[in-house]
């Protein structure tokens, strides 16, 4: 195994604009890339090899940032807040409608096998470009291209079956 101060040399920078990506907040972002390296070294036994590092490094970054992103909210959603609070009727309806499409998708996403689930998710909410996806399984700019519409096609096809 790779010993993890040349993991961290290596991938430190990907992996911070990873996170900068997903997060727009350069804060934020060093503050998960160190948590995430934390993590890896703790768990860097329980690496099978079955995947890139990087890719596996990306994975431990993005559950980091939306468990920071689930706490973030929880802090300062207030617990009192009414549903006469919101703004309109109407709002209130198509955020809830917004929500549960989003629902629908992630759930979809999830559901993905891999590397859909990753490049879908690489590409969409870490908005790295297919360049860049390339990079992190090793492999062409097309491939990366390719899978992600493939995956966006299997999620178009599965919430036309739901509607």
């Amino acid at each position: 195994m790779v010993p993890i101060e040349e993991i961290y040399n290596n991938y430190y920078t990907d992996l911070y604009r990873y996170v900068f990506a997903l997060s727009k907040n350069a804060h934020i972002a060093e503050d998960i890339t160190q948590e995430t390296f934390m993590k890896a070294i703790k768990a860097v036994d329980r690496f099978k090899g079955d995947c890139d590092i990087r890719v596996w490094l990306c994975q431990i970054a993005k559950n980091t940032y939306f468990t920071y992103v689930k706490k973030q909210k929880r802090e300062t959603t207030e617990p009192d807040e009414t549903l006469t609070e919101r703004a309109s009727d109407h709002d209130f309806v198509k955020d809830t409608v917004d929500r549960e499409q989003a629902m629908k998708i992630h759930q979809l996403v999830h559901n993905l096998s891999e590397p859909y689930k990753e490049v879908f998710n690489l590409r969409v909410f870490g908005e790295l470009p297919f360049r860049e996806i390339a990079v992190i399984f090793g492999k062409t700019e097309s491939w990366a291209r390719v899978t992600y519409h493939r995956a966006r096609l299997l999620i178009m096809n599965e919430m036309e079956e739901l509607s």
